[in-house]
């Protein structure tokens, strides 16, 4: 019989904490509607063909530029600015949502880094020998 309370009283327990830690995390994951729209313009705009990105390596500023739809985005610190000719807004994130955007664009350009490299070393015709008689 004490055995059965205990593991009556565990079980409560463990379920208290999952109930209190889920409530907690749902407020703290309620985002305004502008924080949602703006991850979603960010995320089309990455994956839109003709977007240029740009990292500032000091700063850590990730740049978005398309030009067809007029559009230019600077993420900095969870914050996140979207420009056009006519408006400017400026959106504070969440981590949670600014972790996944920094982890979207970093996988993009990667990905872009990666064709580059392979485009530059299929172009590659001459071996070092004959570089270095061309020198000579």
């Amino acid at each position: 019989m004490k055995k059965l309370f205990k593991r009556l009283m565990k079980r409560l327990y463990v379920k208290a904490m999952l109930w209190y830690r889920n409530s907690f995390y749902k407020n703290v994951k309620s985002s305004e509607d502008n924080e949602k729209i703006c991850t979603a313009i960010c995320r089309k705009l990455i994956n839109h063909p003709d977007s240029k990105f740009l990292i500032a390596p000091l700063s850590y500023k990730r740049y978005i530029k398309n030009s067809k739809l007029g559009l230019f985005v600077v993420m900095d610190e969870r914050r996140v600015a979207i420009t056009n000719h006519v408006y400017h807004y400026d959106v504070v994130l969440q981590q949670t949502d600014w972790i996944r955007l920094t982890q979207l664009f970093d996988s993009k350009t990667e990905k872009i880094r990666q064709e580059y490299e392979t485009e530059i070393k299929s172009q590659i015709i001459h071996s070092l020998s004959t570089i270095l008689e061309k020198i000579n």
